[in-house]
């Protein structure tokens, strides 16, 4: 089964170019491919995607409101974020709002489908500098960190925290010693204790929640 992909881009040469690239690929089905997002609700509906690529400075609705409004419609739907911004606000917004992945759009073609691939298995992509910026972001203090009022277990709080460095569920697993399907087992009461729907959701918890 291929990864349906769909993709909201303003330039029109780079929009055919990811359109080409995407369904030039094997395991890849670019079922969407979007000036704007005017009727972006409307545009997942028709086109079922497994993932988004979204262009974050688009005219009308931006990146990080469109990331809000699928948030709201489709909880479950992965979207990454894709800009030549690399802004500390507009990452942070990008989290907040619930973005799976967030690369610069001068990231190779090979890489962009590593991305759209990552994502679809529960990895959280991001382009090596943007990586960067996210732990200086969530480098906080251990005098202010509060208390886990969420009742983490020490493996979910180890777990969410390389969650919040970006990592795969596959990596996580070879970090912490243990088969993907525990990884899963661990996210999903993780997502259940801090009351979240997505990678996202719980990564823009943990950071504003100052959990790990």
């Amino acid at each position: 089964m291929s990864i349906r992909v769909t993709l909201f881009e303003d330039n029109h040469s780079l929009r055919i170019s990811l359109y080409h690239l995407i369904n030039g690929t094997d395991g890849f089905e670019c079922v969407g491919a979007f000036e704007n997002c005017t009727n972006l609700v409307k545009n997942i509906k028709n086109s079922q995607p497994n993932i988004v690529l979204m262009d974050i400075g688009m005219p009308g609705i931006n990146g990080i409101e469109a990331v809000k409004i699928l948030r709201e419609n489709f909880p479950e739907l992965k979207v990454i974020m894709q800009t030549i911004f690399e802004e500390d606000d507009k990452i942070f917004e990008s989290i907040l709002a619930g973005a799976s992945g967030y690369i610069l759009k001068n990231t190779s073609p090979a890489r962009i489908l590593e991305s759209i691939k990552e994502a679809f298995e529960g990895g959280a992509p991001m382009s090596p500098t943007i990586a960067t910026r996210v732990l200086k972001m969530v480098s906080i203090p251990h005098s202010l960190l509060k208390k886990d009022v969420f009742n983490l277990t020490a493996r979910e709080r180890e777990i969410l925290a390389l969650l919040v460095e970006g990592m795969s569920y596959q990596r996580i697993g070879d970090v912490c010693a243990i088969s993907i399907d525990t990884v899963r087992g661990h996210i999903r009461n993780i997502y259940e204790k801090l009351h979240v729907h997505s990678k996202g959701e719980a990564v823009a918890k943990a950071i504003k929640k100052n959990i790990v």
